[in-house]
């Protein structure tokens, strides 16, 4: 498992997805915000999400608990979609 910075070449890290001794490969947030970070992540193929910062961003304290699960639920869904769109490992492997 590889888990490295969200890349802004498109699939900079398509030799480590496709290799046969890499289970997976999972990218940090970094500085980007969630939606930069979601948008970069859709266009790396067999990557997926390890935004702890991003997942988290605007979340406060002072929130009600209804206010943070709701944003915290609209996080995990944009993340999750993102991750989605990257595809998965099995199928860079099915069209090589």
């Amino acid at each position: 498992m590889f888990k490295l910075t969200l890349p802004t070449v498109d699939d900079l890290y398509e030799q480590l997805v496709t290799h046969p001794n890499v289970v997976r490969v999972v990218a940090l947030s970094g500085g980007y915000t969630r939606a930069e970070a979601d948008a970069l992540l859709a266009r790396q193929h067999g990557v997926v999400a390890s935004f702890s910062r991003a997942l988290t961003e605007g979340l406060r304290d002072d929130m009600t608990d209804d206010a943070f699960d709701t944003l915290l639920d609209t996080s995990i869904g944009e993340i999750f979609a993102a991750s989605k769109a990257s595809g998965v490992k099995k199928e860079l492997h099915a069209h090589k």
